[in-house]
């Protein structure tokens, strides 16, 4: 079966051969070409007929020139220890029952790395190899991977320094001297130490939320939930701890659609929200709950709801709009771990809903989520 891809014939019909010569068993018609990853296929002679357009990126060497050459003249690849990849491993000439060989990182010309795995094919068990196919990965994601899980160790082991610090000293001092202070001396270091028990306990909660948003374990229980009640607690809260009552103004647009949700990580989502509205902001902060549009295709019109948060600060400047709910942003005032955002966008997008950022009317930060009413099939 033949693959076509709408292109003049040349170095594309070229790289889809390996597809045509042993046929599309499973009737998928795949180009070579809409694989993310690299793909190169070498015949029963060791000469590439197979080089998509991956593999041109990966290796920056045109389709036309590898196709029909040698696989270790077009991949030229050596080992981290400057060895030849192809006279170390010999996929034609060695051990007849290997297979192909795992992923690793290999060196192109230049010194780029770039990750490689083998598939030796053979008609029989331990005959000859009739295809060796070779799956390349650019290494630049798997950088920015480890470089962000350095980025969060350090952030940890530097927000963790600071209270376990405190609590060890304070905590040091009193069975060494407790004697020596009056009851008030002591209570205030409790609450000190208790202050920095809360402190690890929330660093510890956050990257709990990391590694189930990452990981996609991310579980939402629904219940019913009284958004605007919620947000009314969370100001109640703020008042009470001293800030002025006028400093809030919370507006709800009546009839609001039921709403199912996981309670707790909706009060995640608006304690954050809100507090960064009263540290970073100025001003009036102003909640709005209104009914909305479903950010989900199908669902009924006005089966969300949404709720905007503003303020009256500076805002948040145009260039960094985009990094707002990346790990680790904070703004200039900014303290804290910087993964506040980035679990609020988890938790919203867990319940199928949205987030975005932008300007209030009054200059502040504006801050809009949206959940569907996540009502259970049972009830619909």
């Amino acid at each position: 079966m033949s693959v076509g891809t709408g292109r003049a014939p040349g170095a594309a019909d070229v790289r889809t051969r390996a597809t045509a010569r042993h046929g599309d068993p499973a009737g998928l018609g795949v180009d070579p070409d809409d694989l993310p990853d690299g793909l190169v296929v070498a015949d029963e002679h060791g000469r590439v007929v197979c080089f998509n357009a991956a593999a041109e990126r990966i290796t920056a060497v045109p389709a036309a020139e590898a196709l029909g050459q040698r696989l270790e003249k077009a991949l030229p690849l050596e080992d981290l220890e400057g060895r030849r990849w192809w006279q170390l491993t010999d996929p034609y000439g060695g051990l007849a029952i290997r297979a192909g060989q795992p992923e690793r990182n290999l060196l192109l010309p230049g010194g780029r790395e770039v990750l490689v795995s083998a598939r030796y094919v053979r008609t029989a068990p331990t005959g000859p190899v009739r295809r060796v196919v070779v799956a390349l990965r650019d290494t630049e994601a798997r950088r920015r991977t480890e470089r962000s899980h350095a980025e969060l160790i350090a952030t940890v082991a530097h927000e963790l320094r600071s209270p376990l610090t405190s609590v060890k000293g304070f905590t040091a001092t009193l069975l060494a001297k407790w004697e020596r202070f009056t009851d008030d001396q002591k209570k205030l270091m409790l609450e000190t130490v208790d202050a920095d028990a809360n402190r690890v306990t929330r660093l510890i909660a956050e990257l709990l939320d990391i590694s189930r948003i990452d990981s996609g374990r991310l579980e939402v229980r629904r219940q019913p939930v009284d958004i605007g009640a919620a947000v009314g607690r969370h100001i109640q809260a703020y008042v009470a701890a001293g800030q002025s009552a006028d400093r809030f103004l919370l507006r709800i647009e009546q009839p609001l659609p039921a709403l199912w949700a996981d309670p707790d990580k909706i009060d995640q989502v608006l304690s954050n929200l809100l507090e960064n509205a009263v540290r970073h902001g100025e001003g009036t902060v102003t909640i709005d709950i209104t009914p909305s549009v479903s950010p989900r295709e199908g669902d009924d019109e006005n089966s969300a709801t949404s709720v905007t948060v503003s303020d009256e600060g500076p805002g948040i400047p145009e260039e960094s709009m985009n990094r707002v709910f990346t790990r680790f942003w904070r703004g200039s005032k900014r303290g804290g771990t910087g993964l506040g955002l980035y679990i609020v966008k988890g938790i919203v997008e867990a319940h199928g809903g949205t987030i975005t950022v932008g300007r209030a009317q009054a200059g502040g930060a504006e801050f809009r989520f949206t959940l569907p009413v996540g009502t259970p099939a049972y009830l619909q």
